[in-house]
């Protein structure tokens, strides 16, 4: 059963209370591939030759320079005149139908792939246009976010038999994707009036591949992360990322580089990972992005604690990381969640998260390595699936992907046998129950976990409640036994009151008086509550706290 948390009722309908936590509005529309930057684009680029990437990328700077367009031969990748060749990126825009609020918080979605292109990733996912992409904008969108899943830059080389040379790819894959991340807040940020968004209320929802991104997108902060010692060269007794070549942390300079800053920040609220992993737990600071992770405790490729990397392609091992087991408690300890942290969440949802903090479970590797605990971290939803009998990658990682089965890529040919096996038959390995319904269970379940949470680390009252502030004096806030509501309009009638807890449950209830008020609260729980007061004119509400 769905719980929703009743915050919005500022003379205003019930579907304005559920605002954020339900989905209020019917229908979505969608603004599909919209452009958002240009860049080189390192899939289809061929870097062997200096000489003639120095003057492919000097034709391109100087005609952005003046004013020109990029010449076409550098978008199309079968025009032998360039070796460097470029992509525009794209977005989707979900939007709310009907809705008139201007101010209204930003979803980005980033999407799962292993940074390849479906197919040649191995697999039937991998860009904005997943049905796991699409059905999720859909949902927050009818939430009241403004939602946009958006496709950024790919490539790199798992077949390389170098571990070096592979973990060098993938880094700058995953940086290319920052940046293109980077980029795309900037762009939105700056176009926030027209668009009817909050610049300063972000949150990124990363799957998959999209969750390292977003989780390195949150963490990495300062060059020095990326000098560690396991992104070192040891050819070069330097970073496998150069600077000079791809930019800066900001996703900005570098020779390979096209983005240019217009000014904006690129700070977000909070992000959300639906798998992945933390490059690196040395990342993770205070002051970093609120974090909510959810990860399946035996998913075989990004590590549920700490771990390798493993290319879902070959199998082989990349980078050692930091999974959800261990990085949302550090992220709670630094104080990085406090917004939402210490507020009484009861649901079924955070229940049977609880529920599992603290278990020993068996594990996807032999002994000594066969068991794991599950830490009792706030934030975290371990998703705890049936442990593989056949084999260790045919563990469950994303329950919450699907696909169509008889899809371009899902039916077309991964092995040619004998036996055939299909690309949706080979998905099928580690997700069996793999359907539409199936997947978007364990979606109802992330956002009826996410959102309460979201509606206090980005502060999302509604202005109508801020009108509740003007005719009522509420008071002390937060109280410990006793709370004052007074009437400062005259022309308006009080008839009752309820007292209604984050699950949405009503706990209290009562008649009030004309102009001034005292409700006894000493059988509270510590905690956040809302009170719903009915007038003549209708309905409103405020947020308290009782100590």
């Amino acid at each position: 059963m769905k719980r929703t948390l009743l915050f919005l009722l500022a003379f205003s309908s019930v579907a304005m209370a559920q605002r954020y936590t339900s989905e209020v509005f019917t229908q979505v529309s969608v603004t599909a591939d919209q452009p958002y930057a240009t860049n080189i684009d390192f899939l289809t680029s061929d870097l062997s030759d200096p000489a003639s990437v120095v003057m492919d990328v000097t034709a391109i700077k100087t005609a952005l320079a003046t004013g020109q367009p990029i010449p076409a031969a550098f978008f199309n990748p079968f025009d032998t005149t360039t070796d460097v060749k470029v992509t525009t990126l794209t977005m989707d825009m979900y939007e709310p139908m009907g809705d008139t609020a201007t101010n209204r918080p930003l979803a980005v979605y980033i999407h799962t792939g292993n940074f390849l292109p479906p197919g040649l990733n191995g697999g039937i996912n991998g860009s904005k246009n997943d049905s796991s992409a699409i059905a999720m904008c859909e949902s927050l969108a009818k939430r009241g976010f403004v939602a946009v899943a958006a496709n950024y830059r790919l490539g790199w080389n798992p077949l390389d038999p170098n571990q070096f040379v592979r973990r060098a790819q993938l880094l700058n894959a995953v940086y290319r994707a920052i940046h293109d991340m980077k980029e795309l807040v900037r762009v939105l940020k700056a176009d926030a009036a027209n668009l009817g968004i909050d610049p300063n209320r972000i949150v990124f929802f990363g799957e998959g591949s999209g969750g390292y991104v977003a989780l390195a997108y949150a963490t990495l902060d300062k060059w020095a992360e990326v000098e560690i010692a396991k992104f070192i060269n040891p050819a070069t007794s330097t970073s496998f990322v150069d600077s000079n070549l791809v930019g800066n942390i900001e996703g900005l300079n570098g020779n390979l580089n096209l983005y240019v800053d217009n000014g904006q920040s690129t700070d977000i609220s909070m992000c959300v990972n639906m798998g992945g992993a933390l490059a690196d737990i040395s990342w993770l600071e205070a002051g970093d992005a609120s974090m909510i992770s959810f990860q399946c405790v035996r998913d075989p490729f990004a590590p549920f604690g700490d771990g390798t990397v493993v290319v879902p392609t070959t199998q082989d091992d990349v980078v050692d990381v930091s999974g959800a087991n261990i990085f949302q408690a550090k992220a709670n300890n630094l104080g990085n969640n406090n917004a939402w942290i210490n507020n009484t969440y009861n649901d079924g949802i955070t229940l049977a998260a609880r529920a599992r903090y603290g278990l020993t479970v068996p594990y996807i590797f032999p002994a000594p390595f066969d068991t794991i605990t599950i830490a009792s971290a706030e934030g975290m939803f371990p998703v705890l699936l049936p442990l593989s009998q056949t084999g260790l990658f045919n563990n469950t990682g994303a329950p919450w992907q699907w696909w169509d089965p008889n899809g371009p890529i899902a039916s077309d040919t991964l092995i040619a046998g004998p036996p055939v096996i299909t690309y949706h038959m080979a998905g099928l390995a580690s997700n069996p129950n793999m359907s539409s319904s199936y997947g978007r269970t364990y979606q109802d379940t992330i956002l009826g976990y996410v959102t309460p949470r979201l509606v206090y680390q980005m502060n999302l009252i509604s202005e109508e409640e801020f009108d509740f502030n003007k005719v009522i004096s509420l008071y002390p806030n937060p109280a410990q036994s006793v709370l004052n509501l007074d009437l400062s309009d005259a022309d308006l009638n009080l008839n009752n009151f309820e007292i209604i807890d984050n699950t949405g449950r009503t706990i209290m209830a009562g008649d009030l008086d004309e102009m001034k008020n005292s409700i006894a609260i000493d059988a509270l729980s510590p905690g956040v509550y809302f009170i719903k007061v009915s007038t003549d004119r209708g309905e409103a509400s405020s947020r308290f706290i009782k100590q």
